[in-house]
């Protein structure tokens, strides 16, 4: 059975992207393989396609669709829309994908969700990062939009961490929203492998997004090791860990907003409703070959 990868490239670091490499390295059987096939027996698309008509049967991977007023959303989600009504099967990274995507685009005769998985291999043949400079680390990954809520971030990291404490915060970021702190770290864009280094020697990941679907990063983070602190508005509490800090926002009714403009957080709200996913990526491969061969 060989399964066509669409609308990805192996060699790109994104988020669709490194997730799918993780696919390709566990979902390679003898009865099973997945990639880039001129003759495929089934498609898995990631998000769209440019493709007009498939002559095979087509499984769509979707991690968020458009919402936000800021931006004609309609338009951007209308060839996503197209591939979803051609779909004979939809996965969602979340619930709250789940949620989101049927408000939008009507329920899907044959969906499931599926969390994403971290690579365990590989995480296990990595070092903690050699940094004994603070008592507990904090740290927080992202590509820094203004919905990910970087200040959001350093503000709960200054308010409660200790003098001991230091926050490595990793991504590219704009010098205008540095803050200054002889305790936080800017360490720039890291491969994989260095930001597992850094997850693995990181007592916490602060992940405060508001809206966010499924990140990789925190299911990365917490298979290194880490204590998530997340917001309850989105699909990360799906994937926290029960023992994750949960900051407690207002609930959103899935209708479009300003995305780029979140709210600011009362970190006073705190409940404990983080999700026990899946980790290991060999078993989240399984399901998605399971559903997509109708096992």
């Amino acid at each position: 059975m060989k399964i066509n990868l669409e609308n990805v490239s192996l060699d790109s670091s994104s988020g669709p992207n490194s997730f799918a490499k993780k696919l390709h390295k566990y979902m390679n059987t003898d009865l099973c393989s997945i990639g880039s096939f001129s003759d495929p027996d089934i498609y898995l698309c990631f998000i769209e396609s440019q493709r007009r008509s498939f002559d095979k049967p087509i499984y769509q991977r979707l991690d968020g669709i458009y919402f936000n007023t800021s931006q004609n959303y309609n338009l951007q989600n209308a060839n996503i829309k197209r591939i979803y009504n051609m779909a004979d099967g939809v996965i969602f990274q979340s619930v709250f994908n789940q949620r989101l995507i049927s408000k939008f685009f009507g329920e899907h005769k044959n969906h499931t969700v599926i969390h994403n998985g971290a690579d365990m291999e590989t995480i296990m043949q990595v070092s903690p990062l050699p940094l004994d400079r603070y008592e507990k680390l904090w740290s927080c990954a992202s590509s820094w939009r203004p919905h990910k809520r970087l200040g959001e971030n350093i503000r709960y990291f200054l308010e409660h961490s200790s003098e001991q404490d230091g926050l490595m915060v990793a991504g590219s970021v704009p010098q205008v929203e540095k803050v200054k702190h002889d305790r936080i770290h800017y360490v720039g864009t890291l491969n994989q492998k260095q930001l597992f280094a850094l997850y693995k020697k990181s007592d916490y990941f602060l992940h405060l997004a508001w809206l966010d679907h499924c990140p990789n990063v925190v299911v990365d983070a917490r298979a290194c090791g880490c204590k998530i602190i997340c917001s309850s508005a989105g699909g990360t509490i799906e994937i926290a860990g029960s023992n994750a800090i949960v900051i407690q926002e207002d609930e959103w009714n899935f209708e479009p907003v300003e995305l780029y403009s979140p709210p600011a957080m009362n970190f006073d709200k705190k409940i404990s409703i983080g999700g026990d996913s899946q980790l290991d990526m060999s078993i989240v491969a399984n399901k998605y070959k399971d559903f997509i061969l109708g096992v």
